[in-house]
């Protein structure tokens, strides 16, 4: 670079989903919202909560990134989000230092965020579950970061395989996290509803004593199978 970019850059106004939207989308099973965007759109598998009793909870994204061993980015995050928003950021999945702590995620509470989400680490585990913020991250470190950036707010992120972009909607619970685009609320939200349906009919079945997916039967008894 000719240039040291700025310490943080803020992005103040996107277009954010409809709240009926995304309250179509509150309770849903991260599986089921998978299955509505054809099997995709989960975190990488290690971004899990730091409570599994207390992972449930579905919001607007605040998009921030973070330079490695660096969280002014959060804060940008922080000062931007709105009751109910979810706070992501993307820290490019480093595993040096923590990215927040329970200081960072009790103001996140106490500003009635939803959710943190982080590819990163956290510190104070206790601290953070005393708060009852939901927290999604890599893993638990001591080591603290610094506060001089470079950083950016409510620009879209790549974080653990995924794009988000601030106004997309993030759900989790003991599973994981899926990101669905603000695009493709409407498809997903009215996918839903079948998934819902068939899922519920399936789950009948092996209660019955199902020991076979039909779906699957039906390939395994075609010539598509080669038996020796």
């Amino acid at each position: 670079m000719l240039d040291d970019p700025p310490i943080l850059t803020i992005r103040e106004a996107f277009t954010r989903p409809a709240a009926d939207k995304v309250a179509a989308l509150a309770g849903a099973q991260t599986g089921h919202l998978v299955d509505s965007m054809d099997g995709r759109g989960a975190l990488d598998w290690r971004i899990k909560p730091l409570d599994p009793a207390n992972a449930a909870f579905c919001g607007v994204a605040i998009t921030a990134f973070a330079y490695p061993a660096d969280n002014l980015g959060v804060f940008g995050a922080l000062e931007q989000a709105q009751a109910g928003d979810v706070i992501i950021v993307a820290n490019d999945g480093y595993t040096g230092t923590a990215l927040v702590g329970d200081l960072v995620c009790g103001m996140m509470k106490n500003k009635g965020v939803a959710a943190f989400v982080t590819d990163g680490l956290a510190r104070d585990r206790a601290g953070i579950l005393a708060t009852g913020l939901p927290v999604f991250c890599a893993g638990v470190s001591p080591n603290s970061p610094a506060r001089t950036g470079p950083g950016t707010t409510n620009l879209p992120i790549q974080i653990a395989g995924v794009t988000v972009s601030p106004g997309d909607v993030i759900v989790g619970d003991a599973d994981g996290v899926v990101v669905v685009p603000q695009a493709m609320l409407d498809g997903v939200i009215e996918r839903l509803k079948a998934i819902r349906t068939a899922e519920a009919a399936a789950e009948a079945k092996v209660k019955a004593g199902a020991t076979m997916n039909a779906a699957a039967e039906r390939i395994l008894k075609s010539d598509r199978v080669k038996r020796i």
